[in-house]
C-alpha cells in the first residue's frame, strides 16, 4: 500500500505512461517466466507499417489484450507477441508519394538506394506504432517483438516457397491478374475496391466473313475489341445454328476472328453473344484456353496502348476508348451507346482503375491446401469460429477457392528466392542464391525481382514467429496459438491462408477459436474513410478522455461479429464511469488506514449488507469468468458496470457508513475487510478492461503484491453465497427506493425527517425490524412504526413495495392546501395537453401530411401526458381522502 493519498480526481495523462513504464520495467509481460504453467498465446495480427494506428486497430487489440490480461491473472504463462507487417505495395507507394514531392522517382534511384528509403519509413513508423501501443495499454512482451521481414520471417518464407514449389503446389505461368497501372504490380483480391459508376454498354455489329449480316456484341470497354480472337454464341442457341465455325471480320484490324460455341455464353443476355479477349478479362481467358484462342496483349504495364493496338499505340487506354468509340460510330460499326452502371474495381493504394492483364506471375495451386483445410473442419479438432455463422463464410470460400497469385511487380517486399538462367532459361529455387545452373552449368544467373504478395508471409504469422522452422523452445511451448481476434473482412485473406500454410507446415491448426469483430463505424453506422472525413484517432480519444474510457467504450460496444457504433458520448460516459470508480475508493481508502490484509471477515459480525455484497459479488463473478471466456465483451462490461457502480457504490458503500461512523468497533472491523476485499476484488475484474485506474487505485490498497497485473482472478467463494441476503437487501432498496421517490415528489427537503408507517407481512416485518436503523438513517426517518395490522393514516402518501404497503403521513411535512392547488394546477395543463394531443391525432390533414416518426412523436406524448396524469390525480386523491 502507497502511503501517498489520492488525489481528489483521476487524471490519466499523470498516471498513465508513468504505470505502463512500471509494468515493462517489473517484465510483467514477459512470457516464460513458469514453465511449469499452461500457456495461452494470442499473436497480434500485424498492423502495416504505412502510418498511425486507427481506431479499428484499437478495438481489435483491445480484444486481445481484455484476454491476454485476463487469462494472465489466471495464472497462464501468456504470451501477447507483438509485431508489424512490411505490407508492400501499401508502404512502397507511401515511400514513392513521399520521394516524389522532393522530386526523386524509384526507378532513377535503383532498387537497392529505394529500398533503404523504405527502412527509415519503417524504423519511423514502427516506433510511433509502438508508442501508439503502450498509449494503449496493450500487455505485449517486447521481447519477442517480430517484422515480416526481420531475418527470421525471411528464412520461413523461403522455406515454404521451397516446399511448396519442390511439391509442384507453386508453378510460374501466364494468366490474367489484377494489375494496377501506376503502380506497375499484379494486385491481389483484397487490394481491389470495386466502386459503382456511371459508365456505358457500346452495342456494335461485327460483319460476318461472307458478307451476309452481322453479329452483335456489346462491352463496356471498347478499346479492348483490338484484342478480340473470337466470338462466342451458347452451343444451344437456335439463333446462331448456323454461323457456329464461321468467321466475323473484326472491325479496324481486318482480322478474321472465329464464331465459337460455349456454355459459358448466357443465352437470353443481351444479343447472346459475347466478344472474347482472352488477355484482358478473365472469363474469356478461360475460356480461350478451352478454345485454344491467340492471346493478344494490346497494352503494356502502364495501361498505355501497345504496338498490337495498331494506329492506336501510345495512347493512354481511356484516351484509346473515346478515339476509338469515335472511329466506330464514323464506319457504323458502333450502333447504339446505352447508359450502364456498373462496377469498376480500383487499386486500393493508388485508386487506379484496375486492368485485367495478361501476365507471367507465379501461383499457387491452392486446391489441394483447401481440401487439406476443408477435411480439418470436418473432424473434432476443427478451429472454431465466433460466432459460428463466419464458419460457412470460410467453408464457402475455401470450396470455390481459385489459385493465388503470389508475385508482385514490387521492390519492397520478399524477393522470390528463383534465380533465372541467361542462358538456357531454367529457372534454380534454391533456399541461397546458386553459383551455377542446376541445368546447363553456367553461371549466369539473376534473380527473379519480383517480390511475394504481403498475405504470403503474414499467411506464416502464427508459427513463423514463434521460430519455425526451427523447432526452437518457444515454437513447443507457445504454438498452437489460442486465439486469433480479428476483423471479418480477411477470414477469405487472412484466416484461411493461415489455417492453410499452419496445416501443410505444422500438422496442426494455428489457433484453436478466431474470435471475429465488426467494423468500428461512425454514429451514423457509416464506415470510416478518408473522403468521409469521418475518422477516428485512438490517440485523440486518450488525449481527451484517457486509455480506459475508450478501451471500455470499445469493449463493450457491441457483440461479437457485429459492427461498433463510435459515439463520443459513451466515451464521456464510460470516464463518468472511472471517476464513480475513484471517489468510491477515494471513500474507502480514508477508512482503511488501520486495516491490512491479514484483517479477516468475520462472518459473526456480517450485516445484511455485508452479506448481500458479498454474494453479488460471487454472481458478478462467475458471470464475468464466463463472459469473458466467451467473449462476450459486452454483456460482461455492463454486469461489472451494474455491480460496481449501483450495487457497490450507490448501495453498499452507503449501508457502510453506518458502522464505519458508529461505535461498534466489531462491527466497524467487519465493515472495513469487506470494504477492502470488495474493492480489491472489483478492480481485479475490471483490471482487463481499464487496466490504468485499476492499477493505480489497487497500489493504494491494504494489500500485499507488487501489482494488479499479476494479481489473482477472483474466484467465488461458496461461502458467501447468501439467498436470504439478496431477499432482504431486495426489500430494503425497494423501501428506500420507493420513501426517496414521495420525498422528492411532495419536495421535502432532504434534512428534513419523516414518520414512516409500514403495514408488512410476517417475512417482511422481520426484515424490517431487523434493519431498522439503517431505514431510518438512509430514509431521513424520526418516527418509525411497522405493524402487520396497521391502519392507513388520514391524509398521507402511500406506496406499495414486495410484502409490504408505505404510509408517509402529511400532517406537518407539507402544506397539505398549497399542495393540493400545486396538484390541481398540474392536473388542468396535462388535461389539457392530453386534449391537444388528441385533436391533432383526430384531424385528417396532420394525419396526411405528417411525416410518420412525427405522427409516433405525438401518440408517445400523449401516452407521457396520460401516464402523468393519472400519478397526479392518484396523489390529490391520497391528500384529500
Amino acid at each position: 500500500m502507497e502511503n501517498q493519498q489520492m488525489s481528489s480526481s483521476y487524471d490519466p495523462k499523470q498516471v498513465e505512461e508513468s504505470l505502463y513504464q512500471f509494468w515493462l520495467e517489473g517484465g510483467y509481460f514477459e512470457s516464460g517466466k513458469q514453465p511449469d504453467r499452461e500457456t495461452y498465446t494470442i499473436v497480434i495480427p500485424p498492423p502495416n507499417v504505412t502510418g498511425n494506428l486507427h481506431i479499428g486497430h484499437a478495438f481489435d487489440t483491445t480484444l486481445q489484450d481484455i484476454l491476454i490480461r485476463f487469462k494472465r491473472m489466471q495464472g497462464y504463462d501468456t504470451l501477447y507477441l507483438p509485431g508489424m507487417d512490411h505490407a508492400g505495395i501499401a508502404t512502397q507507394t507511401k515511400v514513392e508519394l513521399k520521394l516524389r514531392e522532393e522530386g526523386i522517382y524509384r526507378r532513377d534511384m535503383g532498387r537497392e538506394n529505394f529500398v533503404s528509403e523504405v527502412w527509415k519509413w519503417k524504423d519511423q513508423y514502427a516506433a510511433n506504432i509502438k508508442r501508439q501501443w503502450s498509449k494503449v495499454g496493450l500487455s505485449l512482451d517486447y521481447s519477442k517483438e517480430r517484422f515480416t521481414l526481420d531475418e527470421g520471417l525471411s528464412n520461413a518464407v523461403k522455406e515454404v516457397f521451397i516446399r511448396l514449389y519442390e511439391k509442384g503446389l507453386i508453378y510460374r505461368g501466364k494468366y490474367i491478374i489484377n494489375w494496377d497501372p501506376e503502380a506497375r504490380t499484379a494486385l491481389s483480391d483484397i487490394e481491389v475496391i470495386y466502386k459503382e459508376k456511371k459508365g456505358a454498354l457500346y452495342h456494335m455489329n461485327y460483319p460476318l466473313e461472307d458478307g451476309s449480316g452481322y453479329i452483335r456484341v456489346a462491352t463496356t470497354r471498347p478499346e479492348t475489341m483490338l484484342g478480340d480472337t473470337a466470338v462466342a454464341v451458347h452451343p444451344d442457341d437456335e439463333r446462331y445454328q448456323a454461323l457456329i465455325g464461321k468467321a466475323v471480320i473484326l472491325p479496324i484490324t481486318g482480322r478474321k476472328i472465329p464464331i465459337i460455341a460455349d456454355s459459358y455464353v448466357e443465352a437470353d443476355f443481351g444479343s447472346g453473344a459475347v466478344k472474347i479477349t482472352p488477355a484482358h478479362d478473365p472469363n474469356d481467358f478461360e475460356m480461350g484456353r478451352r478454345h485454344d484462342l491467340p492471346q493478344i496483349l494490346i497494352m503494356d504495364e502502364t495501361g498505355t496502348m501497345n504496338e498490337n493496338a495498331m494506329s492506336y499505340q501510345g495512347l493512354d487506354r481511356f484516351a484509346c476508348r473515346k478515339q476509338i468509340v469515335s472511329d466506330l460510330q464514323a464506319t457504323g460499326v458502333l450502333v447504339e451507346i446505352e447508359e450502364h452502371m456498373h462496377t469498376v474495381g480500383h487499386s486500393e493504394r493508388t485508386d487506379a482503375v484496375v486492368e485485367p492483364y495478361l501476365s507471367t506471375q507465379w501461383f499457387v495451386d491452392m486446391k489441394p491446401l483447401a481440401e487439406q483445410a476443408i477435411q480439418q473442419q470436418k473432424s473434432k479438432d476443427a478451429v472454431r469460429f465466433v460466432p459460428d455463422r463466419f464458419e460457412k463464410t470460410y467453408l464457402n470460400w475455401i470450396e470455390n477457392i481459385r489459385d493465388w497469385c503470389i508475385s508482385r511487380q514490387l521492390w519492397w517486399g520478399h524477393q522470390i528466392p528463383a534465380w533465372h538462367c541467361l542462358d538456357c532459361q531454367e529457372i534454380n529455387v534454391a533456399r541461397i542464391e546458386p553459383t551455377t545452373c542446376t541445368k546447363c552449368g553456367c553461371k549466369r544467373l539473376k534473380q527473379d525481382e519480383d517480390v511475394l504478395d504481403t498475405w504470403f508471409s503474414s499467411a506464416l504469422w502464427p508459427f513463423a514467429t514463434l521460430g519455425w522452422p526451427e523447432h526452437t523452445e518457444d515454437f513447443e511451448r507457445f504454438f498452437r496459438t489460442n486465439v486469433l481476434v480479428t476483423g471479418f473482412d480477411i477470414i477469405y485473406f487472412w484466416v484461411a491462408r493461415m489455417i492453410f500454410t499452419s496445416l501443410e507446415f505444422t500438422n496442426d491448426i494455428p489457433f484453436d477459436d478466431v474470435f471475429i469483430h465488426g467494423l468500428v463505424r461512425d454514429e451514423n453506422g457509416l464506415k470510416m474513410s478518408k473522403s468521409l472525413n469521418n475518422g477516428i484517432d485512438p490517440m485523440d480519444v486518450i488525449e481527451k478522455y484517457g486509455a480506459d474510457a475508450m478501451r471500455f467504450m470499445l469493449a463493450t460496444g457491441s457483440s461479437p461479429g457485429n459492427d461498433l457504433r463510435f459515439r463520443w458520448e459513451r466515451v464521456e460516459s464510460a470516464r463518468h464511469f472511472a471517476n464513480k470508480i475513484w471517489n468510491a475508493a477515494r471513500f474507502a481508502l480514508m477508512h482503511l488506514e488501520d486495516v491490512n490484509q491479514a484483517d479477516l471477515i468475520m462472518t459473526n459480525h456480517l450485516s445484511t449488507a455485508d452479506r448481500w455484497i458479498l454474494h453479488r459479488l460471487n454472481e458478478t463473478i462467475a458471470d464475468v469468468t464466463r463472459l469473458f471466456d466467451r467473449y462476450e465483451f459486452g454483456e460482461a462490461g455492463r454486469i461489472l458496470y451494474n455491480f460496481m457502480w449501483e450495487s457497490f457504490c450507490d448501495w453498499y458503500i452507503e449501508f457502510a457508513k453506518l458502522p464505519l461512523y458508529g461505535d461498534d468497533v466489531e462491527q466497524k472491523r467487519t465493515t472495513q475487510a469487506v470494504l477492502s476485499h470488495v474493492l480489491d476484488q472489483c478492480l481485479r475484474l475490471l483490471h482487463p478492461m481499464m487496466p490504468f485506474i485499476t492499477e493505480e487505485i489497487w497500489r493504494h490498497l491494504p494489500i500485499e503484491g507488487e501489482s494488479i497485473t499479476i494479481a489473482t482472478w477472483p474466484e467465488v467463494n461458496e461461502a458467501f453465497t447468501s439467498l436470504d441476503a439478496q431477499q432482504e437487501m431486495g426489500v430494503l432498496i425497494e423501501l428506500i427506493r420507493a420513501v426517496r421517490n414521495i420525498r422528492a415528489e411532495m419536495e421535502v427537503p432532504p434534512k428534513q425527517g419523516i414518520t414512516l408507517q409500514i403495514r408488512s407481512d410476517e417475512t417482511t416485518h422481520t426484515i424490517l425490524l431487523k434493519n431498522k436503523d439503517a431505514i431510518c438513517r438512509l430514509c431521513g426517518v424520526d418516527q418509525f412504526l411497522v405493524d402487520q395490522h396497521l391502519v392507513r393514516p388520514e391524509k398521507s402518501m402511500t406506496t406499495v413495495i414486495t410484502g409490504a404497503e408505505l404510509f408517509l403521513p402529511l400532517a406537518g411535512l407539507v402544506d397539505l392546501e398549497q399542495t393540493v392547488t400545486k396538484l390541481q394546477r398540474e392536473l388542468k395543463k396535462l388535461d389539457a395537453e392530453v386534449i391537444r394531443v388528441e385533436k391533432k391525432l383526430s384531424n385528417p390533414g396532420f394525419m396526411a401530411k405528417a411525416p410518420e416518426t412525427v405522427v409516433e412523436e405525438e401518440r408517445q406524448k400523449g401516452e407521457a401526458y396520460k401516464e402523468k396524469r393519472e400519478k397526479v390525480k392518484a396523489r390529490l386523491k391520497e391528500i384529500q381522502s
